[in-house]
């Protein structure tokens, strides 16, 4: 029997301002509707009630507990889980697990971003400054299950020509009438008339011989055709969790460090807040901000009046993306750092370092040649959008002193522009180097990187538990929460609720 702790006995162990009873005030107000319909109707009901064990995983997440069997562990020795538990039975290892991988996973956005809402209901949150940053988290995966999409394209264009030779050699020495090699091998193997043997001091007839090699060269070729339609626009995964792709953590300082399957991990913060998560497979940040704002206007309804991101996030479909839209952004240039350098600044071979004439459509380069404009084309990128480039060619670098420095190229210089780019581009560099630009680049810093530092430094969660991206994003999520309701915690005993922005920083 569990035991119930008496309320005058919990006031003098949990006091009012512990952060056990914020959650458990949080959590009463919530809309469990989602959490309900993710539990069949039929079949008995559950030792403990979804709702309780709802606080538990959010408290649990808020003491950096998360594996299952420390979570069971801590509801039979830990006050404050028994004082959420309120006389019910401690759930157990296997109830928390499949908890969190069946029945969160049907409801984990729903839940957070009702949280979300609170906190704006709160004022903690006003939907005016987000700060956008990204990090990779390695995969419950294998290191060594890698699937690479180079290698399985070189290994099935030489296992298909090795079909397409095979194929006419057996039609012909068997005389079969097919086309295919699956139909050359149905046909074959309606010809077996005596086992097969196996084992050693067997001989095998030439039937058997031809008929084990086109089956095994049909299973790779199956499972050559099951690899490409995993990759889905990657360059590799793991066969241990399909979703996760090889790439560089960022605790992996070397610069030969081991590529670990991961997941790219996604935070929009505001007032310290994480109020929007996203979990993708792409490597690059580039291609995952606009689901990241996609998914949080769905369900907060509410646009941001602007969005600060790093240079990681810099390309034309973003920029593109916040044109004609209320929300402003402010994303660093990729090359704002490395233009102030001297080195940079006397580059040659940069396009930013070349006059430009708009009159006639024309670069000069340092040595006086004049590169002017090819042809106009479209260059689309991986997630379909499409850029207008403009290419250029020199008039002539043959003779050059300074060709070796500027171009590797055997004929003459060629630059490929995409003029909205380098519009957009100016545009955002006045945005951050004006006095609102710095103070929000300042606060990105502070806010979402600090968001990062926390989950992982403080509450140790370096790697994920769970397999698959829905999975993933569910335990995301829950330390988001988590995290949530330990930093409204913090503001409270602090007396700093309702702060936005860090508006001076102190020595």
């Amino acid at each position: 029997m569990q035991l119930k702790i008496d309320e005058f006995f919990a006031e003098k162990v949990i006091p009012a301002g512990d952060s056990v009873r914020l959650l458990d005030e949080i959590m009463e107000e919530m809309d469990y509707t989602p959490l309900f319909r993710a539990y069949k109707r039929t079949g008995r009901p559950p030792a403990t009630h979804p709702v309780t064990l709802m606080k538990i995983m959010v408290y649990a997440s808020m003491e950096g507990n998360f594996a299952s069997r420390a979570i069971a562990s801590s509801c039979n020795r830990d006050i404050n889980y028994i004082w959420l538990l309120n006389g019910e039975k401690a759930p157990n290892h296997s109830e928390i697990a499949r908890f969190r991988s069946k029945r969160l996973t049907e409801c984990g956005e729903e839940f957070f971003y009702q949280l979300v809402k609170k906190l704006s209901v709160l004022g903690e949150i006003q939907y005016e400054h987000l700060f956008v940053d990204g990090t990779k988290i390695e995969a419950n995966a294998n290191k060594y299950s890698f699937v690479w999409k180079k290698s399985t394209t070189k290994y099935e264009t030489r296992l298909l020509a090795k079909l397409e030779k095979l194929g006419p050699q057996l039609c012909s020495r068997y005389a079969v009438l097919s086309d295919t090699p699956e139909e050359v091998l149905r046909e074959l193997e309606s010809r077996i008339t005596t086992p097969f043997v196996h084992g050693r001091g067997k001989r095998k007839s030439e039937l058997q011989k031809d008929i084990e090699l086109l089956r095994e060269l049909l299973l790779r070729k199956n499972k050559y055709a099951g690899y490409q339609e995993t990759f889905k626009g990657r360059n590799s995964f793991s066969k241990t969790d399909p979703d996760a792709t090889f790439m560089h953590m960022k605790e992996d300082h070397m610069r030969n460090a081991q590529l670990k399957p991961g997941y790219n991990i996604q935070f929009g913060v505001e007032g310290e807040y994480i109020t929007g998560v996203h979990v993708c497979s792409e490597r690059s940040d580039q291609l995952a901000l606009i689901p990241l704002l996609e998914t949080m206007q769905a369900h907060l309804k509410q646009r941001y009046k602007d969005v600060t991101a790093d240079a990681g996030y810099e390309s034309e479909e973003n920029y593109t993306y916040f044109e004609g839209k209320t929300t402003e952004c402010y994303i660093k240039p990729q090359n704002y750092e490395r233009s102030k350098t001297k080195k940079y600044k006397s580059n040659m071979a940069l396009r930013e370092n070349m006059l430009y004439d708009p009159s006639l459509d024309e670069y000069t380069c340092q040595a006086g040649k004049k590169l002017r404009a090819v042809y106009v084309g479209k260059r689309k990128n991986k997630s379909g959008f499409e850029s207008e480039i403009t290419y250029y060619e020199s008039e002539g670098c043959e003779g050059c002193p300074h060709k070796k420095s500027c171009t590797r190229s055997k004929g003459n210089r060629t630059l490929q522009v995409s003029k909205k780019f380098i519009e957009q581009r100016e545009q955002s560099l006045k945005r951050i180097t004006s006095e609102k630009g710095i103070l929000l680049r300042i606060n990105r810093s502070i806010q979402s990187e600090g968001a990062f530092g926390v989950i992982k430094q403080d509450y140790g969660f370096r790697q994920l538990l769970l397999r698959g991206n829905k999975k993933v994003l569910t335990e995301i999520l829950w330390v988001a929460m988590g995290y949530n309701i330990n930093k409204l915690h913090n503001k409270i005993q602090q007396n700093r609720t309702g702060r936005q922005l860090f508006e001076k920083l102190t020595a």
